[in-house]
């Protein structure tokens, strides 16, 4: 998506200059004597965050069996910042409702990426009457975790991310996906933002989840409760009655060994009564049951599923892949036109540093110009460390642009140091 951008902006940009210096040419063929106009300092506007335009990513479809209308794609309005007129309060940034603006996506298939998450959530959510904030995709940002199968979606508005709760269960590439709240989700400051359950006329029907099924069931988000700890022995009948003694029970899942059918020692519960919920947590929550002690509290505020990480810990970095080095070697990102232009290769090198900023400390970027002894045509990224030249490889890799398709590779210490980058 990143370097989609980079150089479709880029491509942009070389067609303008070229109107412009044709124009000025006739211009100085009409009068020498003139003063030559003062030179425009060009704007740059970073869209590497930006989807290409008319919102759909290139190579993506709808999903499958569902017949979901593209909708055009608003154009991206200038960036700029004014003073708030007195009296009038400032609505809260980006940043304070990313917390409510960003779902977990669980049990990811290994064909799942970046581009085809953000496509498919986005069509799922139109489908059913999700979205808004208007048209175009409702997904802004994808962060996933290959190696955990997990994705991190971040929605446009906090309603749209709320609706977006219904999803869970929803197949996904041939696999059910698991839809959750981050653990950085703030429950009680998310109130004030904006809805925190679905809106119960979504048509989950549209996508093949049906009223009452795994995607409805998440309307209760906020009012459900984790009871852990549970002695194996309880059926679910002696469960309910337990947890019953506080009130009413509208919902009760004990969780069982798909094989044994055997209790797992704990379930999920909803009181028909949301005013009685924190008052069973404190009541049932570290009551001793023979040999085991209840654990008992809103869902929202730990998640079981060990599979989901913490957002508070510390990252865990992939894996090193045999042959991966801290240098990667672009194909098919420049073209000759390009590199024989001065004003368009510094376009390039200042492209390359802000992209590559964000995968980590990029040391060295080479470009090779025409009349190099080797690498003509070629960028060579030299990373800090081998993790952040594999991010950025497994990003730029296979991009197209302009009819051709970008190949990242990477190179040795030793063919660098001879300069050898061909």
């Amino acid at each position: 998506m990143y370097v989609f951008a980079v150089l479709h902006r880029r491509d942009s940009r070389r067609r303008s200059r070229s109107r412009d210096r044709h124009s000025s040419r006739k211009d100085r063929d009409r009068s020498r004597s003139e003063s030559p106009p003062p030179r425009r300092k060009r704007e740059r506007k970073s869209g590497f965050d930006v989807l290409p335009p008319g919102g759909v990513i290139p190579g993506v479809g709808a999903i499958p069996g569902m017949a979901v209308a593209a909708a055009a794609a608003a154009a991206p309005a200038a960036s700029g910042f004014s003073a708030a007129p007195a009296g009038q309060v400032q609505p809260p940034s980006q940043q304070a409702t990313r917390h409510a603006r960003r779902i977990y996506v669980g049990g990811l298939p290994p064909t799942a990426n970046e581009q085809n998450i953000a496509t498919f959530f986005s069509n799922a959510l139109a489908a059913v009457g999700g979205t808004t904030a208007g048209p175009g995709p409702c997904v802004i940002n994808v962060y996933i975790n290959y190696e955990r199968k997990f994705a991190f979606v971040e929605l446009r508005t906090v309603e749209e991310t709320s609706n977006a709760m219904a999803l869970d269960g929803i197949m996904f590439e041939g696999v059910s996906v698991r839809v959750r709240r981050p653990n950085d989700y703030n429950p009680a400051a998310a109130a004030a933002l904006g809805p925190s359950v679905p809106n119960p006329a979504l048509n989950l029907a549209a996508i093949g989840l049906s009223p009452g099924g795994m995607g409805a069931q998440m309307i209760d988000a906020n009012e459900r409760v984790f009871v852990g700890g549970l002695p194996y022995y309880l059926t679910e009948d002696q469960c309910r009655e337990l947890l019953g003694s506080f009130g009413a029970i509208k919902s009760f899942d004990l969780v069982k060994d798909r094989e044994t059918g055997n209790s797992k020692g704990y379930g999920f519960v909803v009181y028909g009564d949301g005013t009685v919920t924190d008052v069973a947590c404190k009541g049932l929550n570290g009551m001793r049951m023979g040999d085991r002690t209840l654990t008992v509290r809103r869902a929202t505020e730990s998640k079981p599923d060990m599979n989901m990480p913490n957002m508070n810990a510390p990252a865990i970095p992939p894996p090193i892949l045999p042959g991966s080095t801290h240098i990667v070697r672009l194909q098919e990102a420049v073209t000759m036109e390009e590199l024989s232009n001065d004003e368009e290769y510094n376009d390039i090198m200042e492209d390359m540093q802000e992209e590559c900023a964000k995968y980590g400390t990029i040391h060295q970027i080479i470009i090779p110009r025409p009349g190099a002894p080797s690498g003509v045509g070629k960028v060579i990224l030299n990373f800090g460390d081998v993790t952040s030249a594999m991010a950025a490889q497994r990003v730029m890799n296979g991009r197209k642009f302009a009819g051709r398709t970008v190949i990242a590779t990477f190179m040795t210490d030793d063919q660098l140091a001879a300069g050898s980058l061909d």
